[in-house]
């Protein structure tokens, strides 16, 4: 198996290996269903020297070492390239494993040669000469301050490749894109493509087990590689201390890998997976941003300071998970730079939970939600500031879904009920005019109920598990995906409603005018059909507008912040997008109807409606333009969000 530690920051990582009983088998997820127990290599690897050649490779310069493997820049004669060497005893599948990872952001296994006569594996890799996250954190703590951009990764990654003999490449957009993010800003950069990389080892059945600072290599532009996957996890290590075999690694192992490592603890397949490699990775992104790890295990230390052997051991691993059930430290929490966005701070924090159920549930939703954090529009979005009006309205969609449809259409029935009145209404005869207010009011009273009562059926998703978020534990993901899609249908599930209550409402006039209250002359059915009209484009538009807008800006964030987006919601929302262009032209014909109508009236006609229509055109302006600049606004809100979701597509596909 691989175990890597890390003897100085330049190094590549040191290995182990270890040997399975024949009854030991892999199972497709690259977990193992047995113990595993440490053998050492079959000869010495202390006799090796830089400039000594082995088979292929003339070794430069020694990256790493320890007990079980070392690791040397080498040039291979045959190519004529530098190369990295890991020279370790044969055994395990590693290379098998490896080999088959082909991936920006994970250093890539060229091959292996075997030394039979000393029984040896020469497993050659990918050079990265920018250095590791651990060098990085480093050079930050000599500087003596926090960093304030990027321009640290990459001034750290050009010292390395200066100590190294190797020159500054050149610009690259790359390069240019790290300058210019915030130090959070790159923190999140880092994690996000090395998120990337655990969601493409975990499709392909590997999961790292060792994600710490010095795993993480850099290359020249500052992209980070994940190097030394350790394949095959010994979960009992025999006749060893866990914390000498696994050395700094412990510090950023999940609570259940550190269950893992207790001697003569029997762990099951399944109780580690890429949820593990989520908590490690974390801890590692909280400790570049902070220059701290998350947990404070002083305690730990001080407890196998006191006393040796197997029990201090059993102590000090005890007092480690007790840390991690405890969350983390306030210390750590006042670590964070003032420039933290509060996305970041709660994306890390939901990934370092103790309850592994409660963390992201794979690679692409973490990697999803740190390329939220770079993006200024879509962070703001999801985790508004404490006093903005889009968090403080979270709690209330009902109410402000039912103003958002009731204003509009009482504006629109009380301009309809005027002009009618005026119009047809007046000229009717005592009986008429009853029977027509009987069948309004009884219409008013039925209809309108009941389209109420099923908009909040169709809505029952978008007001329970928002609410359900607030008071406890995530619902399961078909009811946040319920909900997310739909947010981004309801609005157009309003319109259908109130469309649908409009024309029986005015087939229902136009009948009662017609056979209930003495017929309705042709003119008069032109007023009518023109004023239902116009009442119908203020119905339909102004609450899609409103309604739209608070969604998309204060409810639909709310879901995407606990991840779990599917590649289908990026072409809803550029759908949703679409029919914002197609309402504003709605919204643009109420003022023109209501210029169109004048057309239709005689002058005594004109004298009775004027000032209702003239409200009716200046208010039609005001609403378009209110309406523009909600359609603007939404729009811009959804293009953000897109680039989240469509990010997370590209990734999965």
């Amino acid at each position: 198996m691989t175990e890597p530690t890390a003897n100085h920051p330049g190094e590549f990582t040191q290995t182990r290996t270890s040997a399975a009983t024949a009854d030991e088998t892999r199972d497709a997820s690259g977990t193992l269903n047995s113990a595993l127990s440490v053998t050492s290599p079959s000869d010495s690897l202390t006799d090796i020297e830089v400039g000594q050649r082995l088979d292929d490779f003339d070794l430069l310069v020694e990256l790493g070492s320890g007990v079980f493997a070392r690791v040397f820049l080498a040039r291979q004669r045959s190519l004529q390239r530098l190369v990295a060497v890991k020279i370790s005893a044969n055994s395990g599948t590693e290379p098998q494993t490896l080999a088959q990872l082909d991936h920006d952001y994970i250093v890539r296994v060229f091959d292996q040669r075997i030394l039979r006569d000393r029984d040896w594996r020469l497993l050659y890799m990918q050079y990265l000469p920018g250095g590791t996250l651990l060098e990085l954190l480093q050079a930050i703590r000599r500087a003596g301050q926090p960093p304030e951009s990027g321009q640290a990764l990459l001034d750290a990654v050009d010292s390395t490749l200066e100590s190294r003999g190797e020159t500054r490449p050149a610009d690259s957009p790359t390069r240019a894109e790290l300058a210019t993010l915030s130090w959070p800003e790159t923190v999140a950069w880092l994690g996000k493509r090395l998120a990337d990389a655990l969601h493409y080892a975990t499709s392909r059945g590997v999961l790292h087990r060792d994600i710490k600072l010095a795993n993480v290599l850099l290359a020249p532009d500052g992209t980070p590689k994940l190097a030394d996957f350790n394949i095959s996890f010994a979960r009992n290590v025999s006749g060893a201390s866990p914390f000498a075999y696994f050395g700094g690694s412990l510090s950023y192992m999940s609570p259940e890998q550190l269950m893992a490592c207790r001697p003569g603890h029997m762990q099951d397949a399944a109780d580690l997976d890429t949820r593990s490699d989520i908590y490690s990775l974390a801890v590692v992104l909280w400790e570049l941003l902070t220059g701290v790890k998350p947990f404070d295990d002083s305690a730990a230390q001080a407890a196998r300071a006191r006393s040796g052997g197997s029990v201090a051991d059993a102590t000090a691993l005890e007092l480690m998970l007790i840390t991690r059930e405890q969350g983390v430290s306030p210390a750590a929490l006042d670590a964070l730079p003032a420039d933290c966005p509060a996305a970041l701070r709660r994306v890390l924090l939901k990934a370092l939970s103790a309850d592994r159920d409660q963390r992201w549930a794979s690679g692409a939703e973490l990697a999803e939600q740190l390329q939220l954090c770079l993006d200024p529009q879509a962070r703001d979005l999801v985790d508004p500031p404490a006093r903005s009006w889009r968090l403080r309205l979270r709690p209330f969609f009902l109410p402000i879904a039912i103003l958002a449809v009731m204003i509009p259409n009482l504006v629109a029935a009380a301009y309809n009920i005027q002009h009618n009145q005026l119009l047809i209404v007046s000229t009717l005869s005592e009986q008429g005019q009853d029977r027509f207010m009987l069948v309004t009011a009884l219409l008013n009273l039925t209809v309108w109920p009941l389209g109420i009562a099923l908009l909040i059926y169709w809505c029952r998703c978008v007001i329970l598990v928002p609410r359900r978020l607030r008071r406890g534990p995530a619902p399961p993901a078909e009811a946040l995906a319920r909900a997310r899609h739909d947010c981004l249908v309801v609005s157009d599930r309003v319109v259908f409603v109130v469309i649908s209550c409009w024309l029986l409402a005015g087939v229902t006039f136009a009948l009662t005018l017609q056979y209930a209250a003495g017929g309705m002359p042709g003119r008069s059915a032109i007023h009518f059909i023109g004023s239902l009209t116009a009442c119908g484009a203020i119905a339909l538009a102004y609450p899609f507008f409103l309604l739209t807008f608070y969604i998309v800006r204060s409810v639909y964030p709310e879901l995407v912040a606990y991840g779990q987006t599917n590649p289908g919601e990026a072409d809803q929302l550029c759908a949703l997008s679409r029919r914002l262009s197609r309402y504003l032209a709605i919204a643009a014909a109420v003022p023109l109807l209501s210029v169109v109508a004048v057309s239709f009236l005689s002058a005594p006609e004109i004298a009775r409606v004027i000032v209702p229509i003239r409200v009716l055109c200046i208010g039609g302006i005001a609403g378009f333009v209110l309406a523009y600049w909600l359609a603007r606004q939404t729009e811009s809100d959804i293009r953000a969000l897109e680039r989240v979701i469509r990010n997370r597509a590209q990734h999965e596909a």
